[in-house]
């Protein structure tokens, strides 16, 4: 049968607990890995095997291959990645408990790996397995300056990740600049052998300070990548999805440097890749590598609310899904989940020779609603989009957003929370304009929302609720604090966790309402 995670718990929690015979897999199972926190809200634990790491390193041996076909030369110079770990918990039978990139950084196929001139990282081992965040960033931050001519790309796992190292930049820089210019690392870092290797490395360069505290000091950020890192010719980071979001600040500190996304995996298991990593981001599909896991599609209707007990659906296999119709994933891994449901909606683009290839649609989950409606995490992006076009003749974006479905008010309506980046603090969007951000929200959404609005008064006006900038950097310290891994963090796209609310409340500085309904007709219902 297809199952979810909730099926299997009473299976996991036994070798969680210590039993140590053949109940999901014949290999023994040897360790957990911790899903996103923010994927439904809690940490999963997944099964995995010893020679899954193989099957990873695999999949990342061919992403060099296939980058080095678009863009040549890499070889030649340095990859600044942002790459960090997360402490690591035990089950109660001894197993350890970790996220997937925490696991492959601390494997040796990772710590031990073979040179390779078209993988060479400017962050050390000590930097990267540092498990003190400040103390990684900082390190990691200062090899990328002092490495600077040789640095040819720069990324992180996932968009969000890249903008939190900028914004620790430009928090730090000062002190890193001290730091090259004196040759004396910064005391706050007391890792042992963090500090051995910087000591090193650092060597007093006062002209490198000068020039990265000349960019640093302006006023103006935009393309501070490649203001810095001056022979970057791509930015590694995965824009699909929710990370969609993060596009236009990263074009605002990058210069418009290309986005590279190129792989596609999860805690369950690693998928495939990006066989033309330089395409748009709106454009990237992943060719399935069916050599991961066996793949399975569940044809997705949009519409649909599930099918009868009585009734399973008939999965598609990986040969026979259709190129426009979209489906979600369903795996069977060599650590032992059995047609286990994903989460993922995906839709089929095309082939590469035989294989299929896939746009990754999104998370398939509702995140907002208030009577009969049901909003998704696309609509609700699409929504902020058209949205945030009415922000650009104040030279504004959104640079995060989140949401709640506020049950307090009578009706009940959607809170949204933006945290706003202005380059001119003289002529930010007034009040009227946010009203009418809020109203231009409305008219994206769905036709059910919109008939609650306009004929049922089910749904009060939607609001909008501006925040302080660095709010959302505090919701991921916060989430950080709780257990969630800095490598694996999204910004949950809906939330209705009091304590984070009650942070979100405490940082608006503006709150707005649409000022009218949406339109809507009867010829529109669905």
């Amino acid at each position: 049968p297809i199952i979810t995670y909730e099926d299997l718990q009473p299976e996991i929690h036994r070798i969680a607990n210590g039993d140590r015979s053949a109940i999901l897999s014949a290999h023994p199972i040897s360790e957990f890995l911790t899903s996103s926190g923010t994927s439904a809200g809690e940490r999963k634990l997944m099964p995995t095997i010893k020679e899954e790491l193989d099957r990873r390193r695999l999949l990342y041996s061919l992403l060099m291959p296939v980058m080095n076909l678009y863009v040549p030369g890499l070889e030649r110079g340095k990859g600044l990645y942002f790459l960090f770990v997360k402490s690591e918990t035990r089950t109660p039978g001894g197993l350890l408990a970790r996220p997937v990139l925490t696991s492959y950084y601390k494997s040796d196929h990772f710590k031990t790996r073979p040179y390779d001139p078209y993988n060479v990282y400017t962050s050390p081992n000590e930097a990267i397995l540092c498990p003190d965040s400040f103390q990684s960033m900082y390190a990691q931050m200062l090899c990328g300056l002092l490495q600077r001519q040789q640095v040819l790309r720069v990324g992180a796992v996932f968009a969000s990740g890249l903008l939190r190292a900028i914004r620790f930049l430009q928090l730090n820089w000062p002190q890193l600049t001290q730091d090259i210019e004196t040759g004396a690392l910064n005391p706050k870092l007391t890792d042992p052998s963090l500090r051995e290797y910087m000591d090193k490395i650092l060597k007093p360069n006062p002209e490198l300070a000068e020039c990265v505290r000349h960019e640093c000091s302006k006023d103006n950020w935009e393309g501070i990548i490649a203001r810095i890192w001056q022979n970057t010719k791509y930015l590694d980071v995965i824009v699909t999805g929710a990370m969609a979001q993060y596009i236009p600040t990263l074009d605002y500190y990058s210069g418009g440097l290309p986005l590279a996304c190129t792989m596609y995996a999860s805690s369950e298991c690693y998928f495939g890749l990006n066989l033309n990593p330089m395409c748009k981001p709106s454009q990237v599909s992943y060719t399935i590598m069916p050599n991961m896991a066996y793949f399975e599609f569940l044809p997705h209707e949009p519409d649909s609310f599930g099918f009868p007990r009585d009734s399973p659906p008939k999965l598609v296999d990986l040969v026979d899904v259709e190129v426009g119709k979209e489906y979600e994933l369903v795996i069977t891994t060599y650590a032992g989940l059995y047609r286990y449901r994903v989460g993922d909606i995906l839709r089929v683009t095309g082939f590469h020779n035989s294989a299929p290839q896939f746009h990754f649609v999104r998370r398939k989950n509702v995140l907002l609603s208030i009577d009969s409606d049901k909003t998704d995490e696309a609509e609700l992006q699409k929504a902020v989009e058209n949205a945030s076009r009415l922000l650009r003749e104040f030279n504004t974006s959104v640079v995060e957003y989140t949401s709640y479905a506020d049950t307090r008010t009578i009706p009940g309506h959607y809170v949204i929370y933006w945290e706003l980046l202005g380059k001119d603090s003289a002529n930010s969007p007034p009040d009227e304009v946010l009203k009418q951000c809020c109203l231009a929200m409305e008219e994206s959404l769905n036709s059910v929302y919109q008939q609650g609005r306009v004929a049922d008064n089910s749904i009060g006006p939607l609001e909008i609720r501006v925040v302080k900038n660095g709010t959302f950097e505090e919701l991921m310290d916060y989430a950080i604090s709780r257990g969630a891994s800095i490598n694996q963090y999204k910004v949950p796209r809906c939330v209705n966790f009091t304590p984070i609310m009650e942070l979100l409340d405490s940082r608006v500085v503006s709150s707005h309402f649409s000022p009218a309904s949406p339109h809507w007709t009867p010829e529109r219902r669905r």
